[in-house]
């Protein structure tokens, strides 16, 4: 039995108490034996949870990428790709450097897609994999096989997909249905198809905006219905959701909200971002995540959830202390939700993944984003002070 007591603890930013762990998961009463930390009157939160990002993709502990890259969309997915070859990028390496990062800021769940083409194969989710099994016990990871290149363009990405699934990856991803393949239906088919066949989950990357965008949106409505796929399907990005069309909006808030489909923002600075007010009024499941971080896309990103509910709450003009908390609420349970995670929180019962943050309130906490004092994962110490406990390679 392993036991520790969490001494002068503030949860949730709730008046100071004691918090007992017990193999792992928080209890009314630990023994005397129990470890002792006292955690000075800091506010305790249940772990981050980066629910959207690109563990095979950064650039972490590399020579420093000049990028010159065009500014399309597609321009960024091809010189990934040669990139990629040029740099001799080592996807195991790198996703394990860029989830030691996010430990050392207290996350403790990751959603990751992984790239699938035919240029790499399945070296992507192959290296993340591995990552998954080296940390094991220290950060839980998610795999996404995704095409970011495209199934309809790229003859034999769909084979590659279901080997992807095949091997272990954990959901069917997609992209841009529209804009990137050019065929809707073709595509999400193939997506569909693929997760009933598996039995996965959906997360499909939607960057298409307005009147586009909620064509593809209303497609996968229509064929989460027709599966019965309910509470199975995730859209990523959703910047259609951040259309002026108000009117239109609210008829697609509700048509995702009937179907249980879930919304993944990155809170992003150029583009336009799904209201999660909006969201929150009709009971649509809401996460958040950093996106790729200091990758060939552009240098940007620490990997640090709580500045991303920081970025939340900017992008959609959340000012009130209780908005901000609606904020730091999707990167932690609304993220944990989506994600499935059983017994999440700081309740007695749920496993002992959480975070102490510096601040007098939660709203301070999430814009001050102070190195976190310490960080556990079911009751062991991931980081301590900003730093994991891991070195990175």
């Amino acid at each position: 039995m392993t036991a520790t007591t969490l001494k002068n603890v503030r949860p949730m930013a709730s008046a100071a108490t004691d918090l007992h762990i017990v193999d792992g998961q928080f209890v009314a009463d630990a023994p005397e034996t129990a470890e002792t930390i006292d955690c000075g009157g800091c506010i305790l939160i249940p772990g981050l949870v980066e629910a959207h990002t690109h563990l095979d993709k950064s650039l972490l502990g590399l020579p420093w990428y000049r990028n010159e890259v065009g500014p399309r969309l597609i321009d960024k997915i091809n010189n990934e790709r040669e990139v990629k070859v040029s740099l001799g990028l080592d996807p195991q390496v790198q996703s394990e450097r860029h989830a030691i990062l996010a430990m050392s800021h207290g996350c403790t769940h990751i959603r990751s897609h992984v790239d699938v083409d035919t240029h790499h194969g399945l070296a992507g989710v192959e290296g993340v994999m591995a990552t998954r099994e080296k940390l094991a016990g220290m950060i839980d990871i998610e795999i996404v096989a995704f095409p970011q290149s495209g199934m309809m363009i790229r003859p034999g990405t769909s084979e590659l997909m279901d080997e992807a699934l095949a091997l272990g990856a954990d959901l069917v991803g997609g992209i841009d249905p529209c804009g990137m393949e050019h065929d809707p239906k073709g595509h999400l088919d193939t997506v569909f198809a693929l997760a009933e066949k598996h039995g996965k989950l959906i997360d499909i990357h939607l960057h298409e905006r307005g009147a586009l965008g909620w064509f593809s949106m209303e497609e996968i409505i229509d064929r989460t219905v027709a599966l019965g796929m309910q509470g199975k399907v995730s859209i990523s990005h959703a910047f259609c959701l951040g259309a002026v069309d108000r009117g239109y909006v609210t008829g697609l808030h509700e048509k995702l909200a009937e179907n249980r489909i879930h919304i993944l923002t990155t809170a992003p600075a150029s583009a336009p971002v799904p209201a999660v007010k909006e969201l929150k009024e009709f009971g649509i499941l809401t996460g958040a995540g950093c996106d790729g971080i200091r990758d060939t896309w552009g240098p940007y990103g620490n990997s640090d959830i709580l500045e991303k509910a920081m970025q939340v709450g900017m992008r959609n003009n959340l000012r009130r202390d209780d908005e901000m908390e609606l904020a730091l609420d999707i990167c932690t349970f609304g993220g944990a939700a989506i994600l499935g995670v059983d017994d999440y929180g700081l309740d007695i019962g749920c496993r002992a993944d959480c975070v102490l943050v510096d601040g007098e309130t939660l709203a301070e906490a999430i814009v001050t984003h102070a190195p976190r004092k310490l960080a556990l994962k079911g009751g062991k110490v991931i980081a301590r002070d900003g730093e994991c406990v891991l070195e990175a390679p």
